[in-house]
């Protein structure tokens, strides 16, 4: 089985990740032809952000049902790991999905290089080099040398490059290094126009094209020459003018522009990266609160990160013979944009390209009428329903068991909220009537009904379980629930609402 690596730098790197756990929870093949494993590692020096701890939990409640009701098509059928679980000895990797970095927790920049042990010299260059000013996380304006690193870099990419640097000698690294063959890939994502995701990629993206000269670690040749993609995320959102905050929309453009600039020369113009894929909105909206990270950093979820998961759906799929390097260079590099049909503030399906649409209406359709039988019908069809009571039973003592009751609900929970957020969050993403009657679920979908077609309620669906569920055997309640909606679902929303698979 062929590994991705996923580096998910800074908020954006969280979020987007959080919206490639969905896609793969509905079904979603990254490649039908090859099974791979999925290994994300969170990069971002605010661990109390919001955004990253509700990605965590996501990934955490994907593995468990993974792990006991997972098969090898349906929901939850692509593996999600943990970089420690690939290392067979003794390690210091903390089993979590987030990257440690070392010396930021509590501590100002001028702290973590030592400013007052530098030799005249250096202190002298230092102090050029950073001789900006920043508003930290209580309002005041401060020396870029005092500014606190737990809530990240603030759109600093400068303090960011240098404190990210120490990627290549973690131990996560190390690893990622020992355990990469060369049918491994890499995925980069960041945002351009802040401070972790600017600095994040080129100096993440220099130390991959760099191993062959870095002797700290094994397996340097696989990397070197690994086919590596990447999201370069412009500005997609507003937030609101807030005087005593380091971040405002006015610098955006700006902090685009320079980054850019730097990349041309140092992963564009060099051709470190296979892969890269651009994507922005200038659509607007309502502008999210200003939020430096003090108060926890927690955003809506937006149409922008679900396409920009789609990337990572889409270099997986590209053949290896397209992403060749030779001495860490990308022999052809690759540049792709995504874009829409219509030009619509609320997004449906019918409003993707014929690709995109055929590609994820179906398997997210399945998932949110998956959810809308969990929450409206589960208990009521629970005791009395043929596919609930035949072994391995799915009636209220399953219901009531924790692989149902924390991680199922939990992880559809957060399948919903995220779902909402997307509606009212930027250019909309809406192709769902969520709290509708079930034959007018999907938008722009009229169900086939008639003399001789029967109507899309709760008795078709108990119905359509029951035909799906005859005969079958299974090794266990969860793998049942799993396989039997699956299929349920794929059923009805080809039948009833002509989704093609």
């Amino acid at each position: 089985m062929a590994r991705l690596f996923v580096f998910a730098i800074g908020g954006t790197g969280s979020r987007v990740l959080k919206s490639l756990t969905m896609l793969l929870a509905s079904g979603i093949k990254p490649d039908p032809q090859k099974e791979w494993e999925i290994v994300p590692i969170i990069i971002d020096p605010h661990k109390s952000n919001e955004d990253l701890k509700r990605t965590e939990r996501l990934l955490g409640n994907y593995q468990s049902i993974a792990n006991e009701g997972g098969l090898s098509n349906g929901f939850f059928s692509t593996k999600i790991t943990t970089l420690d679980k690939l290392v067979a000895s003794e390690n210091r990797l903390s089993g979590s999905f987030t990257f440690n970095l070392q010396q930021v927790s509590n501590t100002r920049f001028k702290e973590y290089i030592d400013f007052n042990q530098l030799n005249e010299p250096s202190h002298a260059l230092a102090d050029i080099l950073f001789s900006g000013s920043s508003i930290n996380k209580r309002g005041e304006e401060v020396n870029l040398l005092d500014v606190e690193m737990d809530i990240g870099f603030v759109g600093n990419p400068n303090i960011g490059s240098v404190v990210l640097n120490q990627f290549k000698d973690s131990q996560e690294f190390k690893e990622v290094a020992a355990n990469f063959s060369s049918d491994d890939r890499i995925f980069i994502i960041s945002s351009i126009f802040g401070g972790t995701g600017a600095a994040g990629f080129p100096t993440i993206l220099k130390n991959i094209r760099n191993a062959m000269n870095n002797n700290n670690i094994d397996g340097r040749g696989f990397l070197q020459d690994s086919k590596i993609g990447a999201i370069t995320v412009l500005p997609y959102f507003k937030i609101e003018r807030e005087a005593d905050s380091p971040i405002n929309n006015s610098d955006f453009i700006g902090k685009t522009k320079a980054a850019l600039y730097y990349y041309k020369d140092n992963v564009t113009g060099n051709n470190s990266v296979n892969a890269l894929y651009y994507i922005n909105d200038d659509f607007g909206g309502k502008a999210l609160v200003n939020d430096p990270g003090d108060n926890g950093q927690k955003n809506g979820a937006h149409f922008v990160e679900l396409a920009s998961a789609l990337a990572i759906i889409d270099f997986l799929k590209t053949p290896d013979r397209d992403l060749e390097c030779a001495a860490g260079k990308a022999i052809n590099p690759i540049y792709k944009e995504f874009g829409i049909r219509n030009d619509v503030a609320g997004i449906k399906f019918s409003d993707f390209e014929d690709y995109t649409e055929n590609q994820i209406s179906l398997r997210i359709s399945q998932l949110a009428l998956f959810r809308k039988f969990l929450n409206e019908q589960a208990s009521a069809s629970s005791e009395n329903q043929p596919w609930s009571m035949e072994k391995p039973e799915l009636g209220q003592q399953f219901l009531n068991d924790s692989f149902y009751r924390t991680n199922v609900t939990e992880f559809l929970s957060s399948f919903g909220e995220w779902l909402v957020e997307m509606e009212t969050t930027g250019r909309g993403f809406s192709p769902f009537n969520l709290n509708s009657s079930l034959d007018s679920l999907v938008k722009g979908k009229v169900v086939k009904s008639g003399a001789f077609s029967k109507r899309v309620n709760y008795g078709f669906y108990d119905d359509k379980l029951n035909k799906h569920s005859r005969g079958k055997s299974y090794s266990s309640a969860s793998q049942k629930m799993m396989d039997l909606f699956f299929k349920t679902t794929e059923d009805i929303l080809t039948s009833k609402f002509g989704l093609k698979k």
